[in-house]
């Protein structure tokens, strides 16, 4: 048997193209004492990788070339020499771009079937956990408050609107298309959306947010946090998430105007944030949001692609706006 593998063959010296990735097979990895062999079912693409590959992100190190794309996944233990673990178990683990890895048993996290696995990467995962505890924490909503949601129909996004309004708040969603505004509305529940790319944007957003905003939700940074700064209310938070409008370039933007003169001004608090600040939250935080999506008030949506070979396509096309929800490739059955 042979390991196919994904490694990152050149870093992108402006948009991030396919050729920048190449597909290659090397032996089957061998587990030592206390580890397991995995069989990747599942692999979830985030938009914060590009930020790795682009040296901005200094939790993700310094950029290479030559190494296996890195990713979270869910996998099944092929190999167990560990009483942790048995062999069929259903595991979390970075386990990267390719078909099998090996891990500590103690360091993969177990997980069930009883739900779609695409959730352990998505809802469940670091993209769930992002939402919560951005807007739970750093927004602390309350009822009544008004949300608006940048990059709203993304893996992030998409989810920070639901809960949102499961804490009793007004959702606005910024997103790129007509098509992706009607789907925030009717499919998950967003009491208003509008287009970045509209002639109109800044209208249309004051028109979307009649009482200001109270909780801005960013994953975008660029010109539509530039814009969400002038509908602000005062004593108003900004979480900072994502700078997604900055991630697929060679020459990122400077801060929007308005900083910090706006904040002062109007007392408004921004901070940023990583997950992992949270880790000791994690098990509370996915039995809350397990519990939404069995109750059906939060709806997970997963954009999946089909076949190993086809991650660099999914990562292109998400950094092009493609991804409705979270972007998953499946590996294998």
């Amino acid at each position: 048997m042979e390991n196919r593998q994904i490694l990152i063959d050149s870093l992108p010296e402006g948009k991030l193209e396919e050729s920048n990735y190449r597909l290659t097979a090397a032996p089957l990895p061998e587990p030592g004492p206390g580890e397991i062999l995995c069989r990747t079912l599942a692999v979830t693409i985030g938009a914060g990788t590009r930020a790795g590959l682009q040296g901005s992100a200094s939790y993700a190190g310094a950029p290479k070339t030559g190494i296996v794309m890195n990713g979270n996944g869910v996998a099944r233990v092929i190999t167990s020499n560990s009483d942790e673990l048995e062999e069929g178990n259903l595991v979390v683990c970075p386990s990267g771009w390719q078909d099998y890895s090996v891990h500590k048993a103690s360091q993969v996290m177990q997980v069930g079937d009883d739900i779609d696995i695409g959730h352990h990467l998505g809802a469940l995962g670091t993209n769930g956990l992002t939402a919560y505890f951005g807007l739970l924490k750093l927004g602390e909503p309350q009822p009544g408050q008004t949300v608006l949601v940048s990059a709203a129909a993304g893996s992030v996004g998409h989810l920070v609107g639901q809960m949102a309004k499961i804490k009793g708040c007004r959702a606005v969603g910024v997103t790129s298309s007509p098509e992706k505004c009607q789907l925030l509305q009717a499919r998950l529940g967003y009491d208003a959306a509008v287009s970045y790319r509209s002639e109109d944007f800044r209208t249309d957003l004051k028109e979307a947010c009649p009482d200001g905003v109270d909780i801005y939700f960013d994953n975008t940074g660029g010109d539509i946090l530039g814009a969400a700064l002038f509908r602000m209310n005062e004593h108003s938070r900004i979480v900072c998430c994502g700078v997604v409008s900055q991630y697929d370039t060679s020459n990122p933007a400077g801060g929007p105007r308005g900083i910090p003169g706006l904040l002062i001004n109007k007392r408004i608090q921004m901070a940023g944030f990583l997950v992992f600040d949270y880790i000791d939250q994690y098990d509370a935080a996915r039995s809350e949001i397990r519990a939404w999506i069995q109750s059906g008030e939060l709806n997970p949506l997963n954009d999946e692609y089909e076949g190993l070979e086809s991650a660099p396509a999914a990562f292109v096309d998400l950094l092009a706006g493609g991804n409705v929800g979270t972007r998953i490739v499946r590996v294998a059955d």
